[in-house]
């Protein structure tokens, strides 16, 4: 009787941070002693049924202290063998549990763009009901793997999360770039909604740990781009506008860089797309009518006729200089203009041709070098 008392079963220290532990022998000696730490709950299984439960403490494995173990009896062995699954199953929590994966390609209802969502962190897992774990997890997962439950657990919560997350994203209620502002709503509805799924497993989740919800890399610069884009769009009003103004600062860019024969190119489209706006949707269809063009200036009165005011004291000859008699002055507005200048370097103006020379005597006109006319032979008076 001594030789059997001797003999203990206890979780073994290897095994202490598992959620659950199964003794490895089906076959329990009579009268061996079961040690139950404080924060665990022994379990006879036999046929998927739970037959007896130990509380913390030490028990000696006997039918006389335990009636319900009579039914365990292997009487081949007269009785000495109790033939049975052993689990110890943990009450305390189980913190820091990796979880992640991808979520879902979903739709965001304000860009209106196709994203892909990814989750990582951590959950505590804790026990609510022991004889339901086992009786329900027996036959679907593998209780002899330390992680199996773990795993198992994570997958539900990762599930639960894609249908909480894509269910608030697409009705709007979870903008897709400020999930992060929202984690605890979100792990308030996940947590309750995984909760509901692991109750018939005896199961719970009390809560997340650290964790975060991201986009894919490439989605989150296309997004911030085009957040971007509205937002400018908006302040400047219009879209050329805002084309114009990126194309100018793209081209700044490129001459700062030292590319200035690509910033030359893009300056000038920049600077067109300006001008269009400036000057009106008729302007788009008439380049010639755009402000500044000689054109315009043609078909606009004399600078005199429009701002008298703007216009320079006049210059008299004797007061150019020597060269005087080859500056044209401006009619319109009295400014010295540079010689041989057909129009006016300060309002537009154009000047009248000059008069070709003509001879004195026969009123024939002359050749700019004729030194003599050639109907009448007098001598030109310019020469």
């Amino acid at each position: 009787m001594a030789w059997f008392e001797r003999e203990f079963i206890a979780v073994p220290e290897t095994g202490k941070k598992q959620l659950v532990y199964k003794w490895p022998d089906v076959n329990i000696r009579r009268y061996s002693r079961a040690i139950v730490n404080a924060d665990q709950t022994a379990l006879f299984v036999k046929s998927g049924q739970v037959l007896g439960a130990l509380g913390p403490g030490r028990h000696r494995i006997d039918a006389d202290e335990l009636p319900v173990l009579g039914a365990l009896v292997d009487t081949l062995t007269g009785g000495n063998l109790y033939r049975a699954e052993l689990y110890f199953v943990s009450t305390r929590e189980f913190a820091g549990i990796k979880f992640g994966g991808r979520l879902a390609d979903i739709a965001d209802p304000v860009s209106e763009q196709i994203v892909t969502l990814r989750v990582f962190g951590e959950f505590a897992l804790s026990v609510r009901d022991a004889g339901q774990l086992i009786t329900s997890l027996a036959g679907s997962t593998d209780l002899h793997d330390p992680a199996g439950i773990e795993s198992w657990s994570a997958d539900l919560l990762l599930k639960a999360m894609k249908v909480a997350v894509t269910q608030g994203v697409s009705q709007g209620e979870w903008p897709v770039l400020g999930l992060s502002g929202l984690l605890p709503v979100i792990e308030q509805a996940v947590v309750r909604q995984t909760n509901t799924a692991l109750y018939e497993y005896g199961l719970r989740i009390p809560r997340l740990g650290n964790f975060d919800i991201t986009l894919a890399p490439e989605d989150a610069d296309r997004l911030k781009r085009l957040a971007k884009d509205v937002t400018y769009i908006r302040l400047a009003g219009d879209f050329r506008q805002y084309a114009a103004g990126e194309m100018a600062l793209g081209a700044g860019q490129g001459l700062a860089s030292g590319h200035g024969h690509d910033g030359g190119g893009f300056l000038g489209a920049a600077l067109g797309i300006n001008a269009l706006q400036q000057s009106g949707p008729a302007a788009a269809g008439h380049p010639a009518s755009a402000p500044g063009s000689p054109w315009q200036q043609h078909q606009q009165p004399p600078r005199a006729e429009r701002d008298p005011a703007a216009l320079p004291p006049t210059a008299k000859p004797a007061e150019l200089g020597p060269a005087a008699a080859d500056n044209p002055i401006c009619g319109a507005c009295a400014t010295v203009n540079p010689p041989g200048a057909k129009f006016c370097v300060e309002c537009g103006n154009r000047f009248a041709p000059a008069e070709p020379p003509r001879c004195r005597e026969c009123d024939a006109e002359l050749l700019p070098t004729a030194r003599f006319c050639a109907s009448c032979g007098t001598r030109s008076h310019h020469t």
